[in-house]
């Protein structure tokens, strides 16, 4: 779990519905397919000049049934007239997947991703909030039918599951807005450098490899400062205790975006410098969804509404140009 995955009440109350510049051209969206309703008034600026909307009522971007696609989901789902989705949104970490004000209905890219998907192959959406260890379990048993909660493709995972892949996992360096570094991309970019990385974390091991590759190379140590609380890295980010911080890309570019007062000078794959990082959307092995899934995602990405998606949340530096089934994942943990 990631040191964001613990945000505090303060921050997950930050909002919602992240409209791009200039506005994304989204037509209002309801609950089901092809519903629609009334458009609201926009909601509040945030302080960093965000439109927001932690209503469970989202304007989502939706798409058209196609039918060729909705043709290959299996029978027995296509019967139901649903999608099953497994979402992971307790404790939740915006911009991903996190309660709305009713504190009960999942809302964030994750969830406007399922129901893309499920416009495209002609399925309501039934989504459902379970703990992360649950959301395995439950995909495994065939209870859902899919689950959508920024689920990273691993060897090990494509054992039991099969993948379609929808984002890149990356991992981003947060400074002050004001700060005078403008770039950290290498290891040589910290080298001297105080940083502040989560205890425990991906994040944690890769920076250390990055330190020690750097003393090996004759380059000034990092000064490493571990941290349990985001809130304690804000602040520390504004005093200037450390100059820049390391973590998971969506939430630190949705603290940017939001507030106005951090900014993103680099970000770099959550696997490392080996592979590319990929989020996937996760099916129970070989039950027949995850070539309609994918070429779901295919044709909204064709279509420019998985674009639209992104770019609502902040996220449009983690596009993929195409999803894919279970390509190479990060590598089996040594035992």
């Amino acid at each position: 779990m990631s040191l964001l995955s613990r945000l505090t009440p303060a921050l997950i109350a930050l909002p919602l519905l992240l409209t791009a510049c200039g506005g994304t051209g989204t037509p209002p969206a309801g609950s089901g397919t092809g519903a629609k309703t009334t458009e609201k008034a926009a909601a509040p600026a945030a302080p960093g000049g965000a439109k927001i909307n932690t209503s469970p009522e989202q304007n989502r971007v939706r798409a058209d049934k196609v039918d060729t696609i909705a043709a290959e989901v299996p029978e027995a789902i296509r019967s139901k007239g649903e999608l099953y989705v497994g979402l992971n949104a307790d404790g939740g970490t915006p911009p991903l997947s996190f309660l709305a004000d009713d504190d009960t209905t999942p809302i964030g890219v994750e969830t406007d991703i399922a129901h893309l998907v499920a416009d495209v192959l002609g399925l309501r959406v039934k989504q459902e909030n379970t703990s992360w260890e649950n959301l395995f379990l439950a995909t495994r048993s065939g209870k859902y039918d899919v689950a959508f909660s920024n689920v990273t493709v691993t060897e090990e995972r494509k054992d039991i599951y099969d993948f379609a892949t929808y984002r890149v996992d990356q991992l981003a360096w947060q400074t002050a807005k004001n700060s005078p570094i403008t770039q950290i991309r290498q290891a040589s970019d910290i080298a001297g450098h105080t940083v502040g990385v989560g205890s425990g974390t991906n994040q944690e091991k890769i920076l250390l490899e990055w330190d020690a590759q750097n003393q090996k190379a004759g380059l000034k140590p990092a000064q490493i400062q571990n941290y349990q609380k985001y809130t304690d890295v804000l602040l520390s980010l504004k005093s200037g205790r450390i100059e820049a911080y390391f973590g998971p890309n969506p939430s630190l570019s949705y603290q940017a975006a939001i507030t106005g007062d951090t900014k993103i000078v680099g970000t770099v794959s959550g696997g490392g410098a080996s592979l590319q990082g990929l989020i996937a959307a996760m099916t129970k092995k070989d039950s027949g969804l995850v070539k309609p899934v994918s070429d779901a995602l295919n044709a909204v990405i064709k279509n420019g509404k998985y674009a639209e998606v992104l770019n609502r949340w902040g996220l449009a530096n983690e596009a993929v140009s195409e999803s894919q089934i279970n390509p190479p994942g990060l590598p089996r943990q040594a035992k």
